[in-house]
């Protein structure tokens, strides 16, 4: 029996046995797919078109540029507030505690509330001492969380841990390795050392005031560390955007083989951590069927910044979405994209401070849109810089449109980004097993040639997934 995905006449593959490189291979394999262009493209020749169709949807690039410029707007709008309550100024800043700040950008900046340290402190275990050696020492210690101890005088020493606070009159820490004691039970250096030696001294690391982070900064763990070794208790942050997904089709099954025309339903499960990966609040997810009422009701009633919708973007019979966003008076941004796959995509807006994009119905195209349309738009609402552009050299050639963008998933090995060839628009074993997708140009790319990468958004967003 042929296996899942496996292009007619190919051999099936027993994977249970496979390594990650000899899986990926298959992955690779060359052979001809449709694509949703009407082509059939082959690795090794030119595509078999369909009578070629005029092209008035928005160049891939520019289609990414009004996804941002849109958000943009509505986060300017958010800033200002509105009359029409709540929902106005829902963007506005707000405070969270540090255990709910992962991931959101600083809206206000970081400043100093104490002097760090907040007084002298050991930065080794050892003993504090005071004048020239040798030294008698005292017989009580120093620990960490003790109110300020007894001062020191010339010819003292004081047995004293990591963060505890210096005796007044401290000259030096001698480190626990760097003193030894004597048969009068002196202490004695083993090496030399110098006035301040070991001792963080307040305020080494900031004074109450000082700016420690600007507006803009993305909080990773280690600015939550800084901002509770500061005294914070919450952070002022750009609010997460809250997305609402609508999942359209009466064809979709949510358990359970295919079956009588059926298929499982691949974006219910997959668009809503993906969304999450992205930076949003994933407030429902509705399976709305092809009911052209039921859309236009849920449309209506969203209270989210972004609804994501999924499939009925063209012009078929229960291809409801354009019909709908005219009836509600959305205004259409994006009405097609020059990209492969995925082209019917769309970006409307459907409330002031509200925006939708509808994805088409076949999974890697959906992908497409989510990075094409979704992704700038949800990261300009949270206020996160753009990554910065990188490229890498393909491994082997990749087909390309004639007219339009291919995004392509990739593996990155060594210093070059590997083509994975299961990557119809309605296939997702290449871009589950995909560290990124190329950007492929009108044309196609070379062997070699150097290609735009986009990062997926497990390999930053810190959710502990590996797909490779």
């Amino acid at each position: 029996m042929t296996a899942p995905g496996t292009p007619a006449g190919a051999p099936a593959a027993d994977t249970d046995d496979l390594d990650v490189e000899e899986a990926l291979a298959l992955v690779r394999e060359p052979h001809r797919e449709p694509r949703d262009d009407g082509a059939v493209h082959s690795p090794g020749g030119p595509a078999v078109r369909q009578p070629a169709e005029r092209h008035t949807a928005t160049p891939w690039p520019h289609a990414r540029e009004i996804a941002a410029r849109a958000a943009r707007t509505t986060r300017a709008h958010g800033r200002q507030g509105t009359a029409d309550g709540p929902a106005g100024d829902r963007r506005a800043p707000v405070s969270v505690p540090l255990g709910d700040a992962l991931g959101l950008v600083l809206a206000a900046p970081l400043d100093a509330l104490t002097d760090l340290p907040s007084f002298d402190t050991s930065a080794m275990d050892g003993w504090a001492v005071a004048g020239p050696g040798p030294w008698q020492v005292r017989e009580e210690g120093v620990l960490a969380g003790h109110a300020q101890p007894e001062p020191l005088t010339d010819g003292v020493a004081v047995r004293i841990a990591t963060g505890a606070r210096v005796p007044a009159d401290t000259t030096a820490v001698l480190r626990t390795e760097h003193g030894r004691t004597d048969a009068q039970g002196r202490l004695h250096p083993t090496r030399e050392m110098f006035h301040g030696q070991d001792i963080r001294p307040r305020g080494q690391e900031c004074r109450t005031g000082d700016q420690l982070l600007p507006v803009g900064t993305l909080v990773t763990p280690a600015v939550l560390g800084l901002a509770a070794a500061a005294g914070y208790d919450t952070v002022t942050v750009v609010p997460r955007p809250r997305a609402e997904v609508l999942i359209l089709g009466d064809e979709l099954l949510t358990e359970g083989l295919p079956h009588d025309g059926l298929i499982r339903d691949a974006l219910g499960p997959m668009l809503p951590p993906w969304l999450r990966a992205l930076g949003a609040d994933v407030v429902a997810v509705r399976r709305i069927g092809d009911d052209a009422r039921a859309l236009r009701k849920a449309v209506t009633a969203s209270q989210a910044d972004l609804v994501i919708t999924t499939g009925g973007t063209a012009a078929g019979p229960v291809d409801h979405v354009h019909p709908v966003l005219e009836r509600v008076g959305a205004e259409l941004l994006v009405d097609g994209v020059k990209v492969r796959p995925g082209h019917p995509m769309l970006l409307a807006r459907t409330k002031e401070h509200q925006h939708l994009v509808g994805l088409p119905g076949n999974p890697l195209a959906a992908v497409s849109g989510l990075l094409t349309l979704a992704e700038p738009l949800l990261r300009t609402l949270a206020a996160r810089p753009a990554p910065e552009p990188y490229t890498l050299p393909l491994k082997e050639a990749v087909q390309g449109h004639p007219y339009d963008t291919r995004l392509v998933p990739v593996v990155l090995r060594g210093d070059h980004a590997v083509p994975l060839h299961y990557n119809g628009p309605a296939m997702l074993r290449g871009i589950a097993a995909a560290d990124a997708l190329a950007v492929v140009p009108p044309g196609g790319a070379r062997q070699g040639e150097e290609a735009e990468l986009l990062d997926l958004p497990w390999a930053t967003a810190g959710i502990g997934v590996c797909f490779t």
